[in-house]
């Protein structure tokens, strides 16, 4: 396969360009089950770019799927198919360092996530990268509220410290998420928790200028 392909095909998804990413899928539809020169399928780019059309598309070619991408994608099925023939597969890293787990936090599988709950994942997990982070770094930072419940109801740790020690809670006030801080302050998450630079999410919350997050955040500190 023409390595020019291949980055024909990933500008096109990065670019959103649907019509020119079929027109190549359609004259060369095996490009969709290469990867480039640095392991990036184009399934999971495009997911990662949120091309959601290109996404269908590329499933409509049925490319095979690994655990990594089964769950980036939402694909139930394959993601528990895979795991019956190789249970070793739940905890693994993807190319780029993230666990099943991790992928479908962050993207909002929530089936997928409590499915791997289910059977076993490890909720505290650390991404293998520079980022660091757990599963509940992912879905706070995704604002996947339902998820975060579930990774907290599994143990996940609240105060985890990602890169550039941000909790999940940093995240949380960063996106200004009433629902997800409220949960993550339920569940015990440090609102004077200070990251590498000495933030707390209180400070955060102060600099924000939104009010209804900052008493939110402050009604239990004395």
């Amino acid at each position: 396969m023409s390595s020019s392909l291949i980055e024909q095909l990933m500008r096109a998804i990065k670019a959103k360009d649907m019509e020119q990413a079929a027109n190549l899928l359609n004259e060369h539809p095996d490009v969709a089950r290469h990867k480039d020169s640095e392991g990036n399928s184009p399934i999971l780019i495009a997911q990662y770019y949120g091309a959601k059309s290109i996404v269908t598309l590329l499933l409509d070619l049925h490319v095979s799927l690994n655990i990594h991408e089964a769950a980036a994608v939402g694909k139930l099925s394959a993601v528990v198919d895979l795991l019956e023939e190789s249970p070793a597969l739940m905890d693994s890293y993807s190319h780029d360092g993230y666990t099943p787990l991790g992928l479908a936090a962050f993207f909002g599988h929530s089936t997928i996530a409590a499915a791997l709950l289910e059977r076993g994942a490890k909720v505290n997990t650390v991404s293998y990268n520079t980022m660091r982070v757990t599963p509940l770094h992912s879905a706070a930072a995704g604002r996947h509220t339902s998820i975060a419940e579930v990774l907290l109801l599994h143990a996940a740790d609240p105060n985890a410290r990602q890169q550039s020690g941000w909790t999940p809670l940093h995240s949380a006030v960063h996106n200004q998420h009433i629902e997800m801080v409220t949960l993550l302050l339920k569940h015990g998450s440090d609102p004077e928790a200070a990251n590498d630079e000495g933030v707390t999410p209180v400070d955060m919350a102060r600099n924000s200028a939104n009010v209804e997050l900052l008493n939110l955040i402050t009604t239990d500190l004395v």
